[in-house]
């Protein structure tokens, strides 16, 4: 009787995990924005280092690209922090 009352608590124990389990599994939609979110996180500063790049090109005579290759690359450096970072939370 002793090794039956364990094995239905070992039983339910596993049960209850389960369930809370599947409780906490995150759905489709919080997975997609977490995706989303970590897909801006590293667009934004690519995009915002190529536009500022691009202006300070601009106010060069001449044509060069100096600026916005190195922002662009400063971009994506920035890019990879925040996303490391938002994925380390």
């Amino acid at each position: 009787m002793k090794n039956h009352d364990e094995l239905k608590q070992q039983v339910t124990k596993q049960l209850s995990r389960i369930q809370q389990a599947e409780k906490d599994r995150p759905t489709l939609l919080a997975q997609t924005a977490y995706l989303g979110t970590l897909g801006l996180l590293f667009v934004v500063p690519v995009i915002v280092g190529a536009y500022l790049g691009r202006w300070l090109d601009g106010l060069v005579e001449g044509y060069s690209l100096r600026w916005t290759l190195s922002l662009i690359i400063l971009g994506v450096g920035i890019g990879v922090v925040n996303a490391y970072l938002f994925i380390k939370e």
